[in-house]
């Protein structure tokens, strides 16, 4: 039998924080959420496609950074969770924030975003990575899971 040589990638794990943590937003309620994500949300475009973006967190809530997920259409978007959690993980994140926009301007969550929060939710206690809420974000306003009590 003969020996053969296989080319492999190298996986490299290394996290390079670029703030103090202190010098991060912290979130406390869905208001400040809202806040962050509209700041970063390209209002041209919040009322013509749907995206879908996380914001990352630390175990005191503070904000490791945001990740745009996905763009779709006027109605919809893919949120994979394997890039997801992948980038979850490699952040170091302890907490995700789930949001994505509704160009309708209509804030009520769908079933689909309901499912979808399930199955995140469901993936998160796996990893230890708690779905701390989805925040459905439109132009003059928006819907949290959790303070609408439909986080699981």
């Amino acid at each position: 039998m003969e020996n053969s040589l296989y080319q492999l990638a190298e996986i490299e794990i290394s996290y390079k924080p670029k703030f103090i943590a202190m010098d991060r937003p912290q979130i406390d309620s869905s208001t400040k959420a809202y806040d962050i994500l509209k700041s970063n949300w390209d209002m041209n475009k919040i009322e013509l496609i749907e995206e879908f973006k996380i914001i990352l967190l630390n175990r005191r809530n503070r904000v490791l950074g945001i990740v745009n997920i996905s763009q779709g259409g006027m109605s919809g978007t893919i949120a994979d969770p394997k890039i997801i959690f992948a980038v979850a993980l490699k952040a170091c994140a302890s907490g995700i924030i789930l949001s994505h926009s509704h160009p309708s301007g209509e804030s009520s969550p769908s079933e689909a975003d309901m499912k979808l929060t399930r199955k995140l939710t469901e993936a998160g206690k796996l990893l230890d990575l708690q779905i701390l809420d989805h925040i459905i974000v439109c132009k003059h306003g928006y819907c949290s899971f959790m303070d609408e009590g439909i986080m699981i």
